[in-house]
């Protein structure tokens, strides 16, 4: 694995704050406003906040520039372009110097306020890993609370029990932890499934989930389903084995079809058997169909790997010794 991001100088942190960012420039006064009382709250807790604009259209880099004037402790990461929020999400774990890293959005859907919380659980029981956990998602809209709770119960299914229900990105990770994560060679990352796998010993914050502050979701519809697409295929070779489960379906369905044909033939009633066989022909096809997709997913994330091309490419990174391009990464 090339990762050229490990060893980046510089005085160590206790705490690192990773925020991806895209188009976020409604929401940035808010969450300053909020997260760095929360932070400089923190006694004898040196930190810093690491802001990776992933390649925004407005003027996120330019309010971002504009509040590390007074924020020292501010720290912009920019990519070349939008490389999506967990390649984002992985370029400022793998730059971050603290001996914790906490994880959390920009549009204040999970509250900075537990922060604080969160790190006195890891300190205090010697967690490695703190979950926030959304007891609360009333915020959200039927549709979206639904989806969310077959997402959950999809991939602890397949995943595993290991997997926390209602857990996003918004948790705290030791430095061993991120070093685990970064060693890891996966491409297509999908880090609520990927953390819980460490095994690393955990514990959980609960918090009742905000609406946005503003601005509106960067995970419409089509991400949601890219998402929980990485997560199944990504974790489990269950779908490949449903295909096998379908294509044997499909055979003993074929079995019985052939039967009635023969029976039709023998009793001279081939016409009515039409129906049958057109409906035969359409299951038959529509089974080929799915498996063949399948395979393409698989069969995809096995060319991706192949292609080996970085998933993010740092543009610029304000910390004085962290020169920009250092920042590509082959896996992640």
């Amino acid at each position: 694995m090339d990762n050229q991001d490990d060893g980046i100088p510089g005085e160590p942190v206790a705490l690192s704050v990773v925020i991806p960012m895209f188009n976020e420039e409604e929401a940035l006064p808010a969450l300053v406003s909020r997260l760095r009382p929360v932070l400089d709250g923190l006694r004898d807790v040196p930190y810093e906040v690491v802001a990776v604009d992933d390649g925004s259209a407005d003027r996120t880099g330019v309010l971002l520039d504009a509040f590390r004037l007074g924020w020292a402790e501010l720290r912009i990461i920019t990519l070349r372009r939008n490389s999506g929020h967990q390649a984002a999400l992985t370029a400022g774990l793998d730059r971050a110097r603290g001996a914790y890293v906490v994880s959390i959005d920009a549009d204040l859907q999970d509250p900075p306020e537990k922060i604080p919380e969160m790190l006195d659980l890891a300190r205090g029981s010697g967690l490695d890993i703190v979950y926030g956990i959304r007891a609360d998602r009333a915020t959200d809209t039927g549709f979206k609370r639904w989806t969310a709770s077959l997402y959950y119960r999809l991939v602890r299914r397949l995943a595993g029990p290991s997997v926390p229900a209602q857990a996003g990105d918004f948790r705290l990770l030791s430095r061993a932890a991120v070093d685990a994560l970064k060693a890891l060679p996966d491409q297509q990352r999908v880090y609520r499934l990927l953390v819980p796998w460490l095994g690393f010993p955990s514990g959980e914050v609960t918090y009742e989930r905000e609406a946005r502050t503003a601005g509106h979701s960067k995970y419409p519809l089509g991400r949601m389903i890219r998402l929980a697409v990485d997560s199944v295929t990504g974790f489990s070779a269950a779908p490949l084995r449903i295909a096998t489960w379908l294509g044997g379906f499909a055979f003993l369905v074929c079995l019985g079809l052939i039967g009635y044909t023969l029976w039709a033939h023998a009793y001279e009633e081939t016409v009515p058997g039409w129906t049958s066989l057109f409906i035969g022909v359409l299951f038959i096809g529509a089974v080929q169909l799915v498996c063949v997709g399948l395979l393409g997913e698989y069969v995809g994330r096995i060319y991706t790997a192949v292609q080996n091309r970085p998933t993010y490419f740092v543009a610029g990174d304000t910390h004085a010794d962290s020169p920009a391009d250092a920042g590509l990464r082959t896996k992640s």
